[in-house]
This record gives C-alpha cells, structure tokens and sequence, in this order.
C-alpha cells in the first residue's frame, strides 16, 4: 500500500510544471472521491439504476 506522499508524489509528477495549487488540489480532491467511490462499492453501499431514479424523481417532480 502506498503512502499519502507516494500518492501526491505520483499526481505531482503527472502535471505539467506550470501547474498551480489549485490544479494540485483539484487533482487531490477528485483521487479522494474516487477512492471513496471504489470503498463504498467494496463494501456494498450502492443503489440500483432503479433507486437512483427513483430519488431522483422526487428532486426532479418540484
């Protein structure tokens, strides 16, 4: 496993040397939703095509 310094080292060295702060943290917040996303799948906190819409019908129907 991989430290939190490895993981900003590999993003830094991914962006282009005119990259600002933030572009780095925009980088940072978007690895930590994805590793969210990819935990809550693992451990099965996930709706169906059919809850999905099901929610978003009652935010739509205002």
């Amino acid at each position: 496993m991989s430290s939190v310094k490895d993981e900003v080292r590999r993003i830094l060295e991914k962006l282009p040397e005119d990259a600002s702060l933030e572009d780095v943290q925009y980088h940072i917040y978007v690895r930590q939703k994805v590793e969210r996303g990819l935990r809550d799948i693992a451990e099965g906190r996930v709706l169906t095509q059919d809850e999905v819409e099901k929610r978003m019908a009652r935010w739509l129907s205002v």
